[in-house]
């Protein structure tokens, strides 16, 4: 049993990883319920105070996830109605069946609500470029902690690995 929980675990490990670029899975709340699953078996020690740490730490990037790209916009000279701007488009581009929507809408929502906002078209294009940095920005975060998630996993496996693989 403990083998199949470990091949599960790994699974979601894999998952975070491809979360951290795909919006449908959160990162490294996906990574996390793969440690989560790893814990789980018998023959790997519970250590709860790892698994709330590394919960808060994954619960504070998936809610950063949704406030960088508003920052990258007003860095770069949006305004209010921009970063609002890019959030509904993020939103938009999320439940719209549009290829790369998560991309487009953050952008297409910074310029449109600079444009909202009366502010000249060469604006709402640098406005509009913030938002797409700061996508990459977050997307890069994740990638990073699902990265140190999937190292924390190699560890635990490997220093439990008399318990687990006993053939």
């Amino acid at each position: 049993m403990d083998i199949i929980l470990i091949i599960v675990a790994a699974l979601f490990m894999v998952l975070g990883i491809i979360g951290s670029f795909l919006p449908v899975l959160p990162g490294p709340l996906t990574s996390w319920i793969g440690l989560l699953i790893l814990h789980l078996s018998k023959s790997v020690p519970m250590d709860k105070s790892f698994l709330i740490i590394t919960l808060i730490i994954a619960i504070l990037i998936w809610l950063l996830d949704y406030v960088i790209p508003a920052i990258g916009t007003k860095h770069f000279g949006g305004t209010k109605y921009g970063m609002i701007g890019t959030s509904i488009g993020l939103i938009v581009g999320l439940i719209t069946p549009i290829p790369f929507g998560v991309i487009i809408g953050p952008f297409v929502g910074a310029y449109l609500g600079e444009l909202l906002y009366k502010t000249d078209s060469k604006t709402a294009i640098k406005a509009a470029f913030g938002s797409f940095i700061g996508f990459l920005t977050s997307a890069f975060i994740k990638f990073i902690v699902a990265i140190i998630y999937l190292g924390l996993f190699i560890g635990i496996v490997w220093d439990s690995k008399e318990a687990l693989f006993t053939f």
